[in-house]
């Protein structure tokens, strides 16, 4: 076996299974794996044994991975565990049925604008629930995007990246994620939360132009053009991006982190603003008042630079700015003048301190009838802030004046109730001095927003975003609310929530469809299965003539096969014999009569062939023409049968269609199928299933036509066997 799939086969803690490699980077090879405990396929992400190695580096692994263990949102590949087996480190995650967003867009080249926008949204939950844990990713790029079958995105590698930022340089080797860092981390400065958005624009670009906003020979020289430069406006380069996604994307790769969004939920609210309305406009201008600058040509005009050099010339490169040079004072150096106001500051410090005592000690000496008070112990005491202001305030007659922090404080005490206090229980202070008390707000509730109308998954997010959770789904028929959109919740819309309580989505099923059991038509008259279908509600689609040896008018097949359930009002087509090949069995058997009356048997003569041989022939001719067989005795073949053969019937059957749904942004499309050219099937359905399957019948070979929105979609043949 290779050394590279050495893994393959072994047990780790005696529960995972490793199966298959699927993948690997800088820092860790992927496997599929078996939890054997769960009865379930996991990925195995194992640590290369140059990091291994490292304490302090599997220290560091272990507390960062444990941290992005507890993220659980729908859009974050989950990790379950992170252990240590048989010497090897590795991680248990999520197993994604999938491809990642980089392979995704190398199969489209550009994305429509509203799947960008589709994408971009799942995106920015994600990162607003890991850095509302504090958690940032470092690394946000399309290959750390997997795209699911079902259109929803999940990011993988959370918190993992400050590993291997701490490892790499600015190498070709980090050419992949180089084209998607933010300014400060090609400066090789602190990064954080921002820094992610930065990134998040960058891959938004890419989507919506299909290239990158810079490129390069090397990764020091793309490293350049993100601090120094800025990439073409999206628009330049497609005019039908809108203007207002156009600004969302350069005001998330603003180069200066101050002027760039500030916050996950921040871009996340501009991008719920434009999915409800795409004419909107919101006025950035980061990319329009700052010219491009120009970008030393690192490549080209230091071609000897050394690797060290490079870096350094990355961390230092700014934008040329022209500054007066400042003159040095004559006779005295910089560190002398700074010594001495460091030294100056010290002696102020000591004497102020050296008052205070003093003013301590000698004050109660100088003022006796000026006697402390001590401050009680509100907070143990468990008052009321009103029953402290009774009791304690000086308007009151008490020792001090009670005031209440403008601090919000959200606990399970009762609203009211005193939870800190400054200054502290048990500190001496003059009578009338201030004691500020912070006061509970009672439990925090949260107010449920009006969910109706959003897609169901969308309103799930919304739930888990403000700290509560998800019921039980519950599906209802709507006349007014469309397919997958929320109906109704549980609690209703605007209701005060504590954290963590659970609501039920009520969700629509579209408008409720009578049906129908689809009956058997074959073998009645035209007319018989006309009236038949329009009893039932059904239309009549129609009616083909095919060759059958059937009575002409009588229905041979049916667009709908027998026993299928059906909506009210599908369109059924017949399909009726023309009489081609039908025989009336009562017509004559022999053409020509004869001429001496026949002699009927005494028994009925079989048309089946004989497997006896015949009897002599009679000695009274049969008939009175000359016979052209030579006599003797009768052959042994089987008499011909005098009645015509029956032709095979065509065979009607059922296929199944799987066909692949436009992922260009429509939330639903409608799918019509021909057979024949006759309509066979019409439904509206969510292109977020990817792909949808559905049964057709026919007889023979026929012709196939799918239809999305009306628009021919494919066109190809079908036989339709027994």
């Amino acid at each position: 076996m290779d050394a590279k799939d050495s893994y393959i086969g072994l047990m780790l803690d005696n529960r995972y299974e490793i199966v298959e490699k699927v993948g690997e980077g800088g820092m860790a090879v992927v496997y599929k794996a078996r939890d054997h405990r769960l009865g379930r396929f996991v990925a195995i992400k194992i640590l290369r044994p140059e990091y291994a190695r490292d304490e302090e580096f599997r220290r560091r692994f272990h507390a960062e991975s444990q941290a992005v263990a507890m993220l659980s949102h729908p859009n974050i590949v989950a990790v379950y565990d992170v252990n240590r087996s048989q010497g090897i480190e590795y991680l248990v995650m999520e197993l994604i049925d999938g491809i990642t967003l980089k392979h995704y867009m190398s199969l489209k080249d550009r994305l429509n604008w509203r799947e960008a926008l589709h994408f971009t949204t799942q995106i920015v939950r994600a990162l607003s629930h890991a850095h509302s844990r504090g958690i940032i990713h470092r690394d946000i790029k399309p290959h750390n995007i997997m795209v699911l079958r079902d259109g929803s995105v999940k990011v993988a590698d959370f918190g993992i990246a400050r590993f291997a930022s701490a490892q790499s340089t600015l190498t070709q080797e980090a050419l992949g994620s180089v084209h998607y860092i933010s300014p400060e981390q090609a400066k090789g400065g602190a990064c954080d939360a921002r820094s992610d958005l930065y990134s998040v624009g960058v891959v938004l670009y890419e989507m919506l132009t299909g290239r990158l906003p810079f490129e390069g020979d090397s990764a020091v020289a793309i490293a350049i053009q993100h601090i120094n430069s800025m990439p073409l406006d999206p628009r330049e380069i497609d005019e039908s991006i809108p203007v207002g996604l156009e600004e969302i994307t350069m005001h998330a790769m603003c180069p200066d982190i101050e002027r760039r969004y500030q916050s996950a939920d921040e871009m996340y609210q501009d991008l719920e603003q434009f999915r409800k309305d795409p004419n909107t406009v919101f006025g950035y201008i980061d990319s329009a008042d700052e010219p491009t600058r120009k970008i030393p040509a690192v490549s080209d005009a230091q071609p000897h630079q050394t690797s060290q050099q490079q870096k350094a010339a990355v961390r230092t490169a700014k934008p040329e700015v022209k500054k007066k040079k400042k003159k040095e004072p004559r006779g005295r150096s910089r560190f002398g003048i700074v010594a001495m106001i460091f030294a100056v500051l010290l002696v102020l410090a000591l004497v102020a301190v050296m008052i205070r005592f003093l003013w301590q000690v000698v004050d109660p000496l100088i003022n006796p009838e000026n006697t402390k008070v001590s401050v009680p112990d509100f907070v143990e005491m468990g008052l009321l802030y009103d029953d402290v202001m009774e009791q304690y305030d000086v308007s009151n007659g008490g020792d001090f004046t009670i005031v209440e922090s403008t601090t919000v404080e959200y606990a399970d005490e009762p609203a009211g109730t005193v939870l800190k206090q400054s200054p502290s229980a048990g500190r001496s202070v003059e009578p009338g001095a201030t004691v500020t008390l912070t006061v509970s707000r009672g439990p925090r509730t949260i107010e449920l927003p009006d969910l109706s109308d959003y897609e169901y998954r969308d309103a799930e997010n919304e739930i888990r975003r403000l700290d509560l959770n998800v019921g039980e789904t519950q599906y209802e028929f709507s006349e007014t609310v469309l397919q997958n959109d929320v109906i109704r919740t549980d609690p209703p819309a605007f209701s005060s929530l504590g954290e963590g309580e659970t609501v039920t989505l009520y969700v629509s099923l579209g408008p409720e469809t009578e049906q129908s059991v689809m009956p058997d038509l074959v073998g009645r008259t035209e007319q018989d299965a006309i009236s038949a279908i329009e009893a039932l509600g059904l239309t009549y689609g129609g009616t083909r003539t095919q060759e059958s040896d059937k009575p002409a008018g009588e229905v041979v097949n049916q667009s709908i096969p027998a026993g299928m359930d059906v909506d009210k009002g599908t369109q059924v087509v017949l399909y009726v014999s023309n009489g081609a090949f039908y025989v009336d069995p009562s017509a004559e058997v022999s053409e020509e009569p004869s001429e001496e009356p026949s002699v009927e048997p005494s028994a009925p003569v079989s048309t089946e062939p004989s497997t006896e041989p015949s009897a002599p022939a009679s000695s009274e001719p049969v008939s009175s023409e000359p016979s052209d067989v030579p006599a003797g005795p009768a052959s042994s073949e089987p008499t011909p049968s005098t009645e015509p053969s029956t032709a095979p019937t065509p065979a009607t059957s059922s296929r199944m269609l799987s066909i692949t749904l436009p992922q260009d942004g429509r939330e639903t499309v409608k799918v019509t199928i021909y057979v024949g050219g006759v309509s066979v099937h019409n439904a509206t359905v969510n292109t977020a299933e990817m792909v949808y399957t559905v049964a057709i019948s026919g007889t023979g070979t026929q012709q196939v036509e799918i239809y999305f929105d009306d628009v021919l979609h494919d066109s190809y043949s079908v036989t339709f066997g027994r």
